[in-house]
């Protein structure tokens, strides 16, 4: 469920899919539901996390949704039994009788998102859950090399409005849910991906954070602020015994159940 002047890229995103989708896993495991009928797959992407729900509850009827066209029409192509549509999560309501409404890695881009949860949670009947993953990685290397490269070269007045911001601590999410709700559980996880170098963590990025950063730039500046970003990664992200690198990647779970 993304947001910026040029449409998402599929094939890029789905570069590390493996990686991408380990969290959509962790976080279904978790979800307490026998059955479902009615599965809403919020931010669904390219459909990744979309063909986890559709494994675990195959009779169910799922929607996936996403405010990239281009993520939508390549998880129709990659998973024609569910039904997929175009929608802004922050105004977005869930039909009667959904059971489970699943985010995974969206909820951060969504302007005052513990409000749309808070809302999201009480549209669900009693029994229903919500189920979302966000990063939590703002304060990481990554994105604060992001931000320095942008602000210390010549495109500097280009991104002058700056990067996501850091996640609200987590009794904030647990004080606006647990009156809706009968449990609450939240939790960190930090995962360490194996990557190729520091090169591949900026290709990582590249289709999703620092695409607010490149938006603005030329094709020229692009390839600039892409290689003086990549020289600052090789820097906090040494090579390991295999030559390859750690990208340390902590992510916020919650799940609620009405």
């Amino acid at each position: 469920m993304h947001t910026t002047s040029e449409d998402w890229n599929p094939r890029l995103y789905l570069k590390f899919g493996d990686e991408r989708t380990r969290a959509a896993r962790d976080l279904l495991a978790q979800v307490p539901l026998e059955t479902a009928r009615h599965v809403v797959d919020i931010g669904c992407g390219p459909g990744n996390s979309t063909e986890l729900l559709a494994e675990r509850w195959p009779e169910a009827e799922i929607l996936g949704l996403d405010s990239s066209p281009a993520m939508v029409a390549q998880a129709s192509e990659n998973l024609p039994g569910a039904r997929f549509e175009v929608a802004d999560v922050a105004t977005w309501n869930p039909a009667p009788g959904t059971d489970l409404l699943f985010g995974n890695a969206v909820f951060q881009w969504v302007p005052d998102h513990p409000a749309v949860l808070e809302r999201l949670l009480g549209a669900l009947p009693e029994g229903g859950a919500l189920a979302v993953q966000m990063p939590d990685n703002v304060t990481e290397p990554s994105h604060m090399l992001m931000a320095e490269t942008a602000a210390r070269g010549p495109w500097a007045a280009k991104n002058a409005d700056g990067g996501r911001d850091v996640l609200p601590p987590v009794g904030a999410y647990y004080d606006r849910l647990r009156p809706l709700a009968r449990r609450v559980d939240i939790w960190h996880t930090c995962y360490n991906h194996v990557l190729d170098g520091p090169a591949a963590i900026a290709e990582w990025f590249a289709s999703t954070a620092l695409r607010r950063y490149l938006a603005p730039l030329d094709e020229g500046e692009r390839a600039a602020y892409l290689a003086d970003y990549t020289a600052r990664l090789a820097q906090a992200y040494p090579a390991r015994v295999d030559g390859r690198v750690l990208l340390r990647f902590p992510r916020l779970f919650i799940v609620a159940v009405r």
